[in-house]
This record gives C-alpha cells, structure tokens and sequence, in this order.
C-alpha cells in the first residue's frame, strides 16, 4: 500500500502533533475513508496513540500514518498536501483511485 504526504503537509501534521502533550512514540495519523458528502465517500484525519489489529502502518517524510484494510481499498497510491490559497489553508488529497467528486471537493466517490 502507498500513501504519501508532501512535504508541507508533513510539517503540518508535525507542528499539530508537537502541540499534543503526553504523545507516546507509537503515535500517528489515522487516515480514514468514511461514508459521507454528497459525493459518497470522505477523507478523516485524526492523531492516534498506536495502531490497532489489521492497520497497514505507512511511513512519508517522516509521518506514520495508521491506515484500516476497509480505507486501504481507496488510499492506495493517494497523496496528501497542504495548501494555502486566497479561500484559505487546509490538506487536500489527489486520488487515483477516485472517479468523481463533489464541487466544492470534500467528497468523492471510487
């Protein structure tokens, strides 16, 4: 499984991680693809304390990501960005495995 993280979304998620006290050495981020948006599907970030049973453990410019086997089916080969612009800053992701997706691009469908 391939997921990768550009550098400035890695030192986003750094910085954020570095701000949570108390974070044992087998922290990372969980990525997630859940149902939701009118597009089917979305993307879910959040910081874990360790992997659970089953979970591919990825590792990009120095970020372990924790991914589940039901996600893995549609992250495989994803990349994650940071980006600023004049609507404002935030991660984006660029699916090869997505065959569509909303307007506003929170959601996607596979």
């Amino acid at each position: 499984m391939a997921l990768n993280v550009t550098e400035p979304a890695a030192e986003e998620i750094r910085k954020f991680m570095a701000g949570e006290e108390g974070l044992p050495q087998t922290a990372g981020l969980r990525v997630r693809v859940v149902p939701g948006g009118c597009s089917g599907f979305q993307y879910s970030l959040n910081i874990e304390e360790e992997s659970k049973v089953n979970d591919h453990i990825i590792e990009s410019n120095g970020v372990r990501m924790f991914v589940d086997m039901f996600s893995a089916q549609y992250l495989n080969g994803v990349e994650i960005d940071y980006v600023t612009n004049v609507m404002g800053s935030g991660f984006t992701f660029k699916n090869p495995n997505a065959t569509g997706g909303c307007g506003c691009g929170s959601s996607f469908t596979a």
